[in-house]
């Protein structure tokens, strides 16, 4: 790097074009990185699954109220946190709403979010959304100072750097994302297994993986399935990276007239029903696959899933299974890249985002950091808060027990200014007390009132006690986090969808894919076979 003068006294620097390209690839890279592309593994959110939901917040779409327009949502989020495409934006809400995407949804949709079958959702003009009850538990507590607050893009408001995230999101709906030279592709899980590893992992840091694994059998997906072998499991568990091959789920019914049908009711995580029977028909048309009459979905509602394969009388259904397997994405690989941001302190005490490839131990201690600490901010804010109001409190009490002074120093006063000077230095109370005493209303004098005022002093220190008692003891606090990750797996847990089947899938070769048939050899005098 040189500098220049320039004649007329100003300054040139001369950079190589080799280091300034360089430079700006590793600026843009880190910036798709950190900012668009990786989940932060703390509340499991990518920048603008988090923006979307604060703002929902912003907004006030509590589940148990209205939706509103998704035209609304995308346009507080734009304005206000994430100034990129509309499209990313809506894109985005719609993913968190889809039952098919999501393995517990955080948006409630209202109208046409797409389908399975690939329909694409309707504009956000015509849709309306509101938060799910578990986003309302990521961000809760978020007004007790539990989490930092950074500024926006353009400086004009703040907006949380990670949300407080009570739902263990990255584990329970996975995530993927392309960077700059690495990806992230992490599975669903099962919300009842996760806590229950989340909790015997409080019980026991040292806890292995495969102690692990003895409660989250494996990844959970929204569209069921069935899951061939556990190496790919514990692989990915134990390095970040692993691969596991997922099934369809099918039944073979017959017709009056005997001929056979291979229905298909659940299919691999991220395939499109559409594009299978489509392909199938291809196969068909080809003849590269043989067995088979016509496949089609008769999928009736969004319920429900039911893709029908009709045999030709006679056909193998084992061979016609193989084939669809072999050739279809009935049958589809998950490639697990256990990738996330990472907090990193520096020295001084400031934090920065790292990406690492996570084992499944990494990523539950994670969670249980973040929570760690969280309530321990929150603790502290309520704290704050409870002894802030008993100090006022006993202002009040003060007050009453010496009411006759207190209206007489009042009354002797020139102005409120005057009074609160005169109680200050009468009883020792600082700014905030005199001004109560003096805004204090004269129905506090009557005796219920005084009862009531004694009353919230002793349950107010009966509180205080025990934000202290846990602020001492660590072990009370991680006790907490088991007690709410429990709750949290008793509201929304459910039942397991994807099944787990110990043996690997068998390796489909050309044999397989042949039917077994008597045949004749021929071979004539000049050595041809036929």
């Amino acid at each position: 790097m040189e500098e220049i003068t320039t004649p007329e006294g100003g300054k040139v620097i001369k950079i190589s074009i080799e280091d300034e390209v360089k430079q700006a690839y590793i600026d843009y890279s880190m910036s798709v990185i950190v900012q668009r592309a990786l989940p932060d593994v703390r509340d499991g959110l990518k920048p603008v699954h988090r923006r979307i939901m604060y703002a929902m917040d912003t907004l006030h779409l509590a589940s148990g109220g209205k939706t509103k327009k998704c035209a609304t949502i995308v346009g507080e989020v734009l304005g206000h946190y994430h100034p990129h495409g509309d499209a990313s934006v809506y894109d985005a809400l719609v993913r968190l709403g889809q039952d098919f995407s999501q393995r517990y949804t955080t948006v409630t949709p209202q109208g046409n979010f797409g389908t399975i079958a690939g329909d694409p959702p309707a504009a956000y003009r015509y849709t309306e959304a509101k938060m799910s009850k578990i986003t309302e538990e990521m961000v809760a507590d978020i007004s007790k100072e539990t989490v930092d607050m950074i500024p926006n893009f353009d400086d004009s408001t703040k907006e949380p750097s990670v949300l407080p995230s009570k739902f263990p999101f990255l584990l329970c709906n996975g995530t993927t994302g392309i960077a700059v030279g690495m990806a992230t592709n992490m599975p669903t899980h099962n919300l009842r297994e996760v806590s229950a590893a989340i909790c015997a992992y409080i019980e026991n840091n040292d806890i292995s993986i495969e102690q692990l694994m003895t409660h989250i059998k494996g990844p959970d997906f929204p569209t069921g399935g069935i899951i061939y072998g556990k190496d790919g499991i514990k692989k990915a568990y134990s390095t970040g990276r692993g691969k596991i091959t997922i099934r369809s789920k099918f039944s073979i019914e017959t017709d009056k007239h005997g001929r056979e049908s291979i229905v298909f009711t659940e299919v691999p995580y991220g395939v499109n029903t559409t594009n299978i029977i489509r392909r199938i028909k291809e196969l068909i048309r080809d003849k590269q696959i043989d067995g088979i009459v016509n496949a089609n979905d008769e999928s009736s509602d969004r319920s429900g899933m039911r893709l029908v394969v009709d045999l030709k009388k006679g056909a193998i259904t084992k061979l016609v299974l193989n084939q669809l397997f072999a050739k279809t994405d009935l049958q589809s690989n998950f490639g697990v890249i256990n990738l996330a941001l990472v907090p990193v302190k520096k020295d001084n005490g400031m934090r920065y985002l790292k990406p690492e490839v996570l084992t499944l131990k990494q990523l539950i201690q994670y969670f249980v950091s973040h929570r760690d600490e969280v309530i321990t901010r929150r603790t502290q804010y309520d704290l704050k808060i409870a002894q802030h109001r008993m100090h006022i409190l006993e202002a009040l009490i003060t007050a009453i027990n010496n009411i006759d002074e207190v209206i007489k120093i009042i009354k002797a006063s020139r102005d409120t200014e005057d009074a609160k000077n005169q109680l200050e230095a009468r009883f020792s109370f600082d700014d905030e007390q005199a001004q109560a005493i003096v805004d204090m209303q004269l129905k506090r004098l009557t005796h219920l009132q005084i009862e009531d005022l004694q009353k919230e002093i002793r349950e107010l220190q009966a509180y205080i006690d025990y934000l202290k008692d846990l602020l001492e003891h660590h072990e009370k606090i991680l006790d907490l986090i088991k007690k709410e990750t429990n709750e949290m797996a008793e509201k929304y847990g459910d039942d397991r969808r994807t099944d787990i089947v110990a043996d690997e899938v068998e390796e489909i070769n050309v044999e397989d894919m042949i039917k077994e048939e008597d045949m004749v050899v021929m071979i004539s005098k000049l050595g041809y076979m036929k």
